[in-house]
């Protein structure tokens, strides 16, 4: 079989802090309430996402990498991961906000839980007046008073608080402190983990459970980086009509492309699939004389046996990620 572009069926997820925006700015169909992520795509064991178009249909990556290999995920991804997909994507909503947490590197996930580590980024694509991210610290501070003001509830004191307005974008590495707050819409691509030690969630109740969910402090405490950073933002460029570099780490290259235009992609030097998100706008995607629509809110996985491409647009803005 002919290896074609791949939409999944997204898995919603009910979080304490979950919103309406995802359905109201993002189109997504689901009745629930309380829904904060959309997973896009996810080879996260009990969550994976199953293909929902052409007839690949309701194949898992695993599946497909046991069927295709190499030709679905690039040669050097399947030497390096076999089955396992490295990648999670997902779209995130956060009416109020997220626990204060941070994530282990993979030396520690894979000594603890048999996990990747979980190495992240954030693009904003909609944020409400005066919403901010937590990133990182704004002083630097010894372990030591760090669990003193964890003791008196003073943790947010010492926090790097950021307004944010869309297109911003942020790199979150294992050990940083981090926490989307109230109001902000977002993409987010990270390893394949669903490891996260919470370490503050505002003394709140889940109402699902009648009760406050587990923080993780004792597991937190040795992951933390305590540095404090000139910037936590990440500067790019960004000119129509090609790629431009958010960000380039060890885990996953992130670009973006501003269409107006039929560009053509050729990806014949790049042994890795492609995902591209729509973040703003709509596109087309063109590949073997088909056409496959793309709207804002929207996730295709390319595998990598697709060379050549192009994307049609009157104004739509994408991630374009790989391994």
């Amino acid at each position: 079989m002919q290896l074609y572009p791949l939409k999944f069926t997204p898995l919603f997820k009910y979080r304490i802090w979950g919103g309406e925006k995802l359905k109201t700015a993002l189109n997504k169909k689901y009745s629930e309430n309380n829904i904060g992520e959309s997973w896009e795509i996810s080879d996260v064991s009990g969550d994976e996402t199953l293909v929902g178009n052409g007839p690949l249909l309701g194949k898992s990556l695993k599946a497909l990498i046991n069927e295709f290999k190499g030709e679905f995920v690039g040669h050097g991804v399947y030497e390096k991961f076999g089955e396992d997909f490295p990648l999670l994507i997902k779209f995130i909503d956060a009416k109020t906000p997220l626990s204060i947490q941070v994530h282990p590197s993979n030396e520690i996930a894979k000594e603890r839980h048999n996990s990747f580590g979980k190495n992240e980024m954030w693009y904003v694509m909609q944020a409400d007046d005066n919403a901010a991210l937590i990133v990182g610290f704004d002083k630097k501070i010894t372990k030591e008073e760090y669990q003193e003001h964890l003791e008196n509830n003073t943790i947010l004191d010492v926090m790097h608080h950021e307004n944010v307005t869309t297109g911003d974008t942020f790199y979150i590495p294992t050990g940083r402190v981090h926490a989307i707050g109230a109001g902000v819409l977002l993409a987010e691509i990270q390893q394949t983990s669903d490891i996260t030690y919470r370490i503050y969630d505002y003394d709140r109740v889940d109402a699902k459970t009648g009760k406050k969910r587990d923080l993780h402090n004792e597991q937190a405490i040795d992951v933390i980086d305590y540095e404090v950073y000139n910037t936590y933002k990440t500067s790019y460029d960004l000119v129509k009509n090609t790629s431009n570099t958010l960000v380039h780490s060890p885990y996953f290259t992130t670009n973006i492309l501003d269409v107006n235009t039929t560009l053509f992609k050729d990806y014949s030097n790049l042994d890795s699939f492609v995902i591209f998100m729509c973040v703003e706008g709509n596109a087309s995607i063109v590949c073997m004389e088909k056409t496959y629509h793309l709207h804002c809110g929207e996730t295709i996985l390319l595998p990598a046996a697709i060379q050549n491409i192009s994307i049609q647009a009157k104004q739509a803005k994408l991630l374009e990620v790989y391994y």
